[in-house]
């Protein structure tokens, strides 16, 4: 494809965008919640296919898994987002005088991995629609006909509830000088942008609107004082669900000495396999690639997967491979993010060590994405908090489920801000509020 029809394509679908968001942009706030509870129902509703088709093409993670975050992107968002106004008049500060009123962007950029492709269609479609916008997004080549798939289920849906067709649109041939074209069209408003660190720096460089987020590599501390079964049970779960896909799943286990026996004994307990010296550094030299970034052959894969690829024997029960380890740095994977079920095991003497320890692998890679502490302590849950360079500190949960609002109270997304710390525009997870602008009426008080 040369670089002309490349960027006609782009052109193309801007256009197309632009048009059809002209119209829905006067919608009343009861048609464009009828055309987002229409897109609600048939995600959900689709929520198992689009698990397949996920799986299929990208041999990541588990349908079983995927079906859960589809539903999640679907049912819990659409949850978060249905009685928030967004059209028109939306509050009226009685007190100060001011009434604030909502306005759509216009044309967004969504950028999509290929870690959680289909889920990540669905939240970025729906936090979209809802704020009066027109999304087109950019797939990765390796998930392209999952999104293709899960786009069209969105804009029929749409469609179907009265909205505008060409309000959800994807670029049919995937390729970085596209994606730059349609990060810096003019007639794009913001880029939303989930994936590598070099793909969140071109949103920011673009001369867009951007709001990215950065890698993961969540430390989890488990002190002194925590309920070590509780704590593994969260782990354990956590770092297999989707085989460690989501990018908050834990990446390094940092645990007190006091209590290191009980969490080897209950983490062996559930599967966990404790690699030796040699095991561990055959698997260390797969995890990266050469030019020092995560080796995809390993992504998304079962621990059982991960280990006959590399030629280490393990039981077929196993659900975690870990390593013991004392080093952090960019040289040591085990210190790193890993997109699977391998953690690096820190043994540390006391709760400060252990705030230093998840300090030191925060800045190694991750800085600002997601820190979690096991605890029945209040006192050390906030000085974790008040140390972490990490927007989202999570206490006693699941890495993976806990970040992106499943099992927390915090605003269900699966875009994580990671604040200025790490290079983003917001600590947030991103939601429909930062899909629109309001512009405010202020009358004189003086």
């Amino acid at each position: 494809m040369t670089e002309e029809i490349k960027v006609k394509e782009i052109e193309t679908l801007v256009e197309t965008a632009k048009s059809a968001q002209k119209k829905y942009e006067h919608f009343t706030q009861e048609q464009v919640d009828a055309v987002v509870r229409s897109v609600y129902q048939a995600t959900l509703k689709n929520a198992e296919k689009l698990a397949i088709a996920a799986n299929e093409e990208t041999g990541f993670g588990k349908v079983s898994d995927k079906i859960i975050k589809n539903t999640f992107a679907s049912e819990q968002v659409y949850e978060s987002i249905k009685d928030l106004a967004t059209v028109g008049i939306i509050n009226r500060l009685e007190q100060e005088k001011i009434i604030e009123i909502g306005i759509p962007l216009g044309v967004v950029a969504g950028l999509i991995p290929s870690t959680n492709p289909t889920a990540t269609v669905i939240f970025k479609s729906l936090i979209a629609l809802k704020t009066g916008n027109a999304i087109i997004f950019s797939p990765h080549p390796k998930a392209l006909n999952a999104i293709l798939l899960a786009a069209e289920i969105i804009e029929n849906a749409a469609v179907a509830a009265g909205a505008p067709a060409g309000l959800i649109q994807v670029i049919k041939e995937p390729t970085l000088e596209a994606t730059g074209a349609l990060m810096k069209h003019p007639d794009v408003s913001l880029i939303l942008a989930t994936g590598g660190k070099a793909m969140v720096q071109a949103a920011y460089s673009s001369g867009n609107p951007a709001i990215g987020v950065g890698p993961g590599n969540v430390p989890v501390l488990i002190d002194h004082s925590a309920d070590i079964n509780h704590a593994i049970n969260c782990i354990v779960s956590s770092k297999t669900f989707d085989n460690g896909i989501i990018c908050a799943s834990e990446q390094a286990l940092i645990v007190e000495t006091s209590v290191k026996n009980e969490v080897i004994e209950q983490l062996k307990a559930k599967d966990a396999y404790f690699m030796n010296e040699e095991e561990a550094a055959k698997v260390s030299r797969y995890i990266l690639r050469e030019t020092g970034t995560l080796n995809p052959e390993i992504v998304g894969k079962s621990a059982v997967d991960v280990a006959e690829l590399v030629g280490i024997n393990v039981p077929a029960s196993t659900s975690i491979l870990i390593s013991e380890q004392t080093e952090i740095g960019r040289h040591n994977p085990y210190s790193r993010e890993k997109l699977t079920p391998i953690l690096g095991l820190y043994t540390v003497t006391s709760f400060k060590e252990g705030v230093d320890t998840c300090k030191a692998l925060l800045a190694n890679e991750g800085t600002g994405h997601t820190a979690v502490l096991h605890t029945t302590t209040d006192a050390n849950a906030e000085t974790f908090g008040l140390e972490m360079k990490a927007s989202r500190i999570l206490v006693n949960t699941l890495g993976a489920l806990g970040a992106i609002g499943a099992t927390t109270k915090l605003a269900p997304s699966m875009t994580l801000g990671c604040g200025a710390m790490g290079g983003s525009s917001t600590t947030d997870n991103v939601t429909a509020r930062h899909l629109m602008n309001i512009k405010r009426i202020a009358y004189g008080v003086e």
